[in-house]
């Protein structure tokens, strides 16, 4: 299933729907009694997936039934209940460390690492992102995001899938020189990431990409090539069975002495070449108002945003 956020016009708030090629089936219309937000549907996954499943199946026209071109997507979660942001990807890590003239840490290889971002700042499919005054090196990252469905505790890595609801495509849209100079004390990025994240532009169930499962010891990696383009021209191509550490090995970590809850969202980190800051300003150069960034990944779909003044 292709799980949306969607609304016919501005003044109308996000309701969840179901995607099917050029058309969306508003879920609550299409099931009685079922939730009408996906942060209310993911608060009673397992109540209504099995009858999703039933409606995601059928070929039959509803009236529930609203074409694509005329609603506008958002992020998924339009405001995801918290964002956690790994650094999962070997080869970025090396490589952004590298360009700083900075070895590999050994921690780094002993547990993997994230940081919380502003849940207030999400944004959806074909939304203007907008350049914050103080930075003049804004960049992309090319992520994969993981969204809980099921509430847990202390959650063992073999037992993590049963808490994914679903894949989506993220861009940690990132401030490199405000980043720079706050990471100089030590707390790592917050301003540098606060003012957007993209996320979109559907949520996709794990069923979807099973043809496309790596299984482990350590939880499921996905064959699924990620790309980046700026204004057509591609920047970046890497492969997301290639992260250092799975979603499981992310939600076991996160979830220590901790409980993560229906809506949550986390990140992947970006895949090796998926940042400018990776593949050299000096020849890509910086995100510039006008530029417009795809990130594409294999089963995912395709996010698009635009960057504005």
């Amino acid at each position: 299933m292709k799980v949306v956020s969607y609304r016919p016009d501005e003044q109308t708030k996000w309701r969840a729907g179901l995607l099917f090629d050029e058309t969306v089936r508003d879920i609550a219309k299409a099931l009685p009694g079922a939730p009408s937000t996906v942060q209310e549907l993911l608060e009673q996954w397992d109540e209504w997936r099995e009858r999703l499943t039933s409606i995601a199946d059928s070929t039959h026209a509803l009236k529930a039934d609203v074409a694509l071109q005329k609603v506008r997507l958002g992020s998924p979660l339009p405001h995801p209940a918290s964002f956690r942001d790994f650094y999962a990807f070997e080869a970025h890590v090396k490589t952004a460390r590298a360009r700083r003239g900075l070895k590999m840490i050994p921690e780094w290889y002993e547990f993997p690492v994230f940081y919380f971002s502003n849940t207030a700042a999400f944004h959806g499919p074909e939304a203007s992102i907008r350049r914050p005054k103080a930075t003049q090196w804004l960049d992309y990252e090319l992520e994969v995001a993981c969204v809980i469905g099921k509430a847990g505790t202390d959650i063992p890595v073999e037992r993590a899938h049963e808490h994914i609801a679903g894949y989506c495509i993220l861009n940690d849209w990132s401030a490199r020189d405000i980043q720079r100079e706050e990471v100089k004390v030590g707390l790592g990025p917050a301003k540098g990431k606060d003012f957007a994240t993209s996320m979109g532009p559907w949520l996709v169930t794990p069923d979807e990409l099973e043809d496309v499962r790596v299984p482990g010891e350590k939880g499921d990696r996905y064959d699924l090539t990620m790309v980046a383009r700026v204004n057509g021209v591609e920047y970046s191509r890497g492969n997301f069975r290639d992260i250092h550490y799975t979603f499981a090995e992310m939600i076991a970590r996160a979830s220590q002495d901790c409980t993560l809850y229906p809506g949550d969202v986390i990140g992947s980190g970006t895949v090796g070449t998926g940042c400018i800051l990776e593949l050299g300003p000096e020849q890509y150069g910086w995100l510039a108002p006008g530029d417009v960034v795809e990130l594409e990944v294999e089963r995912l779909g395709v996010l698009v945003n635009t960057i504005s003044e």
